[in-house]
């Protein structure tokens, strides 16, 4: 997956709660400047205050009760929550050099996450018709990262999200990601009491060997 001529790309965490609508806002101008030429490749890890967000295949019979502000998104995929406690990378990188091949970017975030829990001990898998991240435990499997992106002129956005210790209750006004009949889980959950700062530490490094480098901005 990687080119010797990529540049590195930018890795920025914001820090404190960014409102849904910023984030959007931030996305939409910084893609148009990396597909001009304009703006380097870009990580950014942020957290969001409790909402809800539908993707372009999200059924209304999924959203069970709008506990939060529900904000209609370009991304693929259905209905997912984002609150405190949940790390959120949205990615922000042109493929042309890298291939131009959006299925291989997908299985490469999915490899980013499953390389990053790996640092806790956490081993995470894909699931064939599933979207997401699962973890098994015991006789079922439940969902710790979401995965929902957006291409635009070879320019990725939106991005993933790894529950870290958010209120997994908050989860129970949708149907994650249309899936039912699985939970979802976090790393508090699983009993590891993982920093934020570990966290987004792990996603670096992992996000190098999978995509290549970065520098902090």
């Amino acid at each position: 997956m990687l080119s010797d001529r990529l540049k590195p790309a930018d890795w920025q965490v914001r820090e404190g709660l960014l409102p849904y609508p910023e984030a959007v806002a931030f996305m939409e101008a910084r893609v148009a400047a990396i597909a001009d030429g304009k703006a380097a490749d870009l990580v950014w890890l942020v957290e969001h205050p409790p909402i809800y967000t539908a993707g372009t295949s999200a059924k209304d019979s999924d959203l069970l009760e709008a506990r939060f502000p529900v904000f209609k998104t370009g991304r693929g995929g259905q209905f997912t929550y984002h609150g405190p406690g949940q790390r959120v990378g949205y990615v922000m990188l042109y493929l042309r050099p890298r291939g131009g091949d959006v299925r291989r970017f997908v299985h490469g975030l999915e490899e980013w996450l499953i390389r990053a829990l790996a640092h806790f001990g956490v081993k995470g898998e894909r699931r064939e018709g599933r979207v997401g991240i699962w973890v098994v435990r015991g006789t079922r499997e439940d969902k710790i990262a979401a995965l929902g992106v957006r291409v635009r002129r070879w320019v990725t956005f939106h991005g993933v999200a790894l529950n870290v210790a958010p209120d997994l209750s908050h989860f129970t006004g949708i149907v994650p990601c249309g899936i039912r009949g699985h939970g979802v889980t976090s790393l508090a959950d699983l009993g590891l009491g993982v920093s934020m700062t570990e966290v987004d530490a792990a996603l670096r490094e992992a996000f190098h060997e999978v995509f290549g480098p970065t520098r902090l901005v």
